[in-house]
């Protein structure tokens, strides 16, 4: 066994959170796959009524934690308790029946079904003897106390395909309660969210933390774990990396634990003081689908990170779409470096330089079940191509060079792309861009779902690209992200431009100010 990361690191302890003895704990965990060691030898322990906040960058062990914890997978070695009962394992229903819920970042919902049948769903009370139908009033009544124990502004009579993200992690956490639950595991509940609901998501953990249940929280928004968590447990490489108390959770500790170093504060725009450049790319009265009476004007500069912000509906990533091609605009014109620009499709977008990477990387951003090389040519398979068949060996050309600059993480480029972290997916579907030269660079929600690591890495790119002389467009709900990477940010607020910050304007208020259509102080 390797030896433990926690010699020789911070260990922190808090006797405010030791006044119940703990009814789940962890000793000696150890799981490992063929030629990886996931687990090795972690301890951790649960208490009623705690919010535990558990960081590790991407492949830190915390998803194999988790499968342990649910039944899902066995481990090796260790021991787990629960209510001083000791087991070298859980199955599936002992987890469940041991109170443990889960709510994970890809929602497991039935948008068909309403929200009662969700949450009750393979549970339902039943009526009519033998007929076995569904008792819906009787249904209707068990779910409406969970609802307003979330504090849910939706009946139970509401289709899940209406409620919005944040309202739809309500209905699982409703869920979860409804099997009485002890302990809600919540895996990167926010990753989607903006700040308004992602304080009413916060909300809901300090209640149930009231109730006395305990919560486990996920999250690379390293800032939420320091409101909300009571303690923070830190993997690295599969082993704890040391724990930190009430008092002593700060964002540079954690990441100090979490990848062993501090690391260099954001570069930030004004510091370089950079002149702006000349409009790359224009939009004049667009008009998108979900806004075609209200129409949008903006300009983005080469050599600068315009940020786009606003709430969750506001137009932002339809507003991409038609900068990309994908849909067609309801009004206005586009210009680049000055020159009208017809898109018909993306395909126009992309021989005209300009590149999306899109919100929702594993949909629409690469093929999982291709290689890193196959991914990064996929867009230009004409320049790989020798008499019309595409040279494997140009790919693999290409892509080494793109591995090497991007830094992507792989054994090589002919490893599948769906085995990499989040991290290293979004530097596959930045290479392929990468690889042609782009003009204006448009990214939705580009850190999504990434450890702090990998979003310093791509916070880099990004910067690179502006220095080269690329126009890149940032949309982004996180606002941390916003403002400290941006060198101006424009805020959307229902489907047109509400306002444009300069750095020395900018600030959270500010952008919440114009977000919801009210003038910046």
């Amino acid at each position: 066994m390797a030896q433990r990361l926690l010699s020789g690191m911070m260990n922190y302890s808090d006797t405010s959170i030791v006044a119940s003895a703990p009814f789940l704990s962890l000793e000696g965990v150890r799981k490992t796959y063929p030629g990886v060691v996931a687990l090795d030898g972690f301890s951790m322990e649960v208490r009623a009524g705690e919010v535990i906040g558990l960081v590790g960058e991407n492949g830190a062990g915390k998803s194999t934690l988790m499968k342990i914890l649910g039944g899902v997978t066995r481990p090796d070695t260790g021991t787990i308790t629960v209510d001083g009962l000791a087991h070298d394992g859980l199955t599936v229903e002992a987890s469940i029946g041991s109170g443990i819920a889960f709510v994970h970042q890809e929602l497991n919902l039935f948008e068909n079904l309403d929200v009662a049948a969700n949450i009750f769903f393979g549970r339902e009370p039943l009526r009519a003897g033998p007929l076995k139908l569904v008792d819906r009033a009787k249904l209707r009544t068990q779910v409406a106390p969970l609802l307003k124990r979330v504090g849910a502004n939706f009946s139970a009579d509401t289709p899940v395909a209406a409620l919005s993200l944040a309202q739809q992690q309500m209905v699982e956490i409703a869920k979860a309660l409804s099997i009485k639950a002890r302990l809600v595991i919540l895996d990167e509940p926010t990753s989607s969210l903006p700040i308004a609901e992602t304080d009413k998501l916060l909300d809901v953990i300090t209640a149930l933390k009231a109730e006395g249940i305990s919560v486990i929280f996920i999250s690379h928004r390293l800032h939420e774990v320091e409101r909300v968590a009571d303690r923070v447990v830190v993997l690295r490489d599969g082993m704890l990396a040391g724990t930190l108390s009430k008092s002593a959770i700060n964002h540079d500790q954690m990441v100090k634990l979490m990848i062993g170093r501090m690391l260099k504060e954001r570069e930030k725009a004004a510091e370089s003081a950079r002149a702006p450049g000349s409009v790359a790319l224009s939009a004049n009265g667009v008009r998108t689908s979900a806004y075609p009476d209200r129409p949008v004007d903006l300009d983005v500069r080469h050599g600068e990170i315009l940020g786009l912000a606003g709430l969750v509906g506001s137009g932002r990533t339809e507003l991409a779409r038609v900068l990309f091609g994908i849909d067609e605009s309801f009004g206005g014109s586009l210009l680049l470096d000055g020159k009208e620009l017809v898109l018909g499709s993306a395909a126009d977008a992309v021989a005209s330089g300009i590149f999306l990477v899109p919100e929702d990387r594993k949909l629409t951003g690469i093929l999982l079940d291709l290689s890193i090389a196959q991914n990064i040519s996929l867009p230009n398979l004409s320049a790989h191509a020798r008499r019309s068949l595409v040279s494997a060996s140009a790919e693999a050309a290409t892509a080494e060079k793109q591995k090497s600059n991007l830094g992507i993480r792989a054994p090589s480029v002919a490893t599948r792309t769906g085995t990499l972290s989040g991290g290293n997916q979004q530097k596959v579907v930045l290479a392929k861009w990468l690889a042609m030269n782009p003009k204006v660079m448009i990214l939705d929600e580009p850190t999504r779902g990434i450890d702090i690591g990998a979003k310093a890495e791509i916070y880099g790119l990004m910067r690179a690209l502006a220095d080269a002389g690329v126009a890149v467009l940032m949309i982004s709900s996180d606002m941390e992200e916003v403002i400290g990477v941006s060198d101006r940010i424009a805020v959307m607020h229902e489907g047109q431009i509400s306002g444009i910050l300069d750095r020395e304007h900018f600030s959270q208020e500010n952008v919440l100010l114009l977000a919801v259509g009210k003038r910046p102080k």
